[in-house]
This record gives structure tokens, C-alpha cells and sequence, in this order.
């Protein structure tokens, strides 16, 4: 992760961070409550964790982009995006540090039978672990020629001509990643829980 300093500056973002979320969160349960939600949504500018028991996505696209974080650094990811994926046991955490110490925000959904649903998903991710299977997979195309997936996202920093892969289907189990940006045309999280609590590490985590 990048380096952190605590202090004001911190304690400013904390604050940046953490007043949105609540505040998402409480209209998110009020969607859920009418039994329906369809909210586009991104998560950027600090390293952060995505778990998933079970992905299945339809369109799959995979090519490398540089991510333009806060302060203008850039990072270099893969980039993972699905025209629609449904998804099983859904985590994301973050950690933001503050004067009082790390602070961890916890999102989980797909869970109890339940199902999260998104459509133009991407995720920008520089680590991943999981079980994969493809269907009609083509590896070694160009960026720019790929025929399955959303295509590349709006913004970002890729050469059409570098490397991709992309398959017709991808079904992946166990997902561990480590991700810079996730975004989604819609997202539909069903059973969405959030916790806030001081600490770090991974009982706090997702993983």
C-alpha cells in the first residue's frame, strides 16, 4: 500500500471517506427495503480488498490500464470488467488511518442465499487469487479488438494495441484481490451489511 501519514490530513480524509458512505449506506437500506436497487457507484484512490465465493460473468475482458490516483500518481493494473456478473458472498474492506489509529470499513452482500448483481462491471486490481474457468477464451488480442466484455472503460490509460484476453464466460471461485477502483453501471446488492470498526489485519478484513 502507499505510505501513510497520520495527522490532520488523515483525519480530513477519514472524515471524506466515511460521512459518504454512511450516508450511501442509509439510502442503499431504504432501496433494499423497497426490494429493489440499481445505484452506479465507484470506490477509488486508496488500495482496498474484494472477496467473492463464487463469480459468474458473461462478457469477460482483461487488459492492463494505468490508474491515476490521488496526487497524480500513477498505478499500474489489470483491468478486469464483465458486460453482467452475479455474485456470491461479496466483501470489500478498506482500512483508513486516522489520529486514533487504523479504522476499517467493512461491506458484505450475497449472502444467505442471496445474490449481488452488476452490470458493466469493472475492477482495477494489481493482485488476484481464485479457482478460473473460461469459456471460449482468446488470449493475445489486441486491447483495442476485443470482441466479448464492456470494452475499455471511458478514461483510462491503455495502449488499443497492448495485450488482452477475453472470453465468452468466466467462472471464478475463492476470489481474493487486492483492487485500486471498482465501478459498475448498476449494481444490485442484495442483504448488504456494513460495519465501522477501529483495527486492522485480518479478522477485521476481508481477508
Amino acid at each position: 500500500m502507499e505510505s501513510l501519514i497520520r495527522g490532520g490530513t488523515r483525519w480530513k480524509r477519514f472524515a471524506v471517506v466515511m460521512v459518504p458512505s454512511v450516508a450511501a449506506t442509509a439510502a442503499i437500506g431504504v432501496a433494499l427495503g423497497q426490494g429493489a436497487l440499481a445505484a452506479s457507484f465507484s470506490v477509488s484512490g486508496q488500495q482496498f480488498k474484494v472477496a467473492a465465493q463464487d463469480l459468474q460473468g458473461e462478457g469477460f475482458v482483461q487488459y492492463g490500464a494505468l490508474d491515476i490516483q490521488h496526487g497524480g500518481k500513477p498505478v499500474p493494473v489489470a483491468v478486469s470488467a464483465f458486460d453482467s456478473a452475479t455474485i456470491t458472498g461479496l466483501c470489500q474492506s478498506v482500512v483508513v488511518p486516522t489520529p486514533i489509529g487504523d479504522v476499517t470499513l467493512k461491506l458484505g452482500a450475497g449472502n444467505g442465499g442471496k445474490k449481488v448483481e452488476a452490470k458493466n462491471l469493472y475492477i482495477d486490481l494489481d493482485q488476484l487469487d481464485a479457482d478460473a474457468e473460461f469459456t471460449d477464451i482468446n488470449i493475445g488480442v489486441a486491447a483495442g479488438d476485443t470482441e466479448q466484455g464492456p470494452g475499455i472503460k471511458a478514461g483510462d490509460k491503455t495502449d488499443p494495441g497492448s495485450f488482452a484476453q477475453e472470453a465468452r464466460k468466466a467462472h471464478l471461485t475463492g476470489v481474493q484481490q487486492t483492487a485500486w477502483a471498482t465501478s459498475a453501471g448498476t449494481f444490485k446488492l442484495s442483504g448488504l451489511s456494513m460495519s465501522v470498526k477501529m483495527g486492522s489485519g485480518q479478522k477485521l478484513e476481508c481477508f
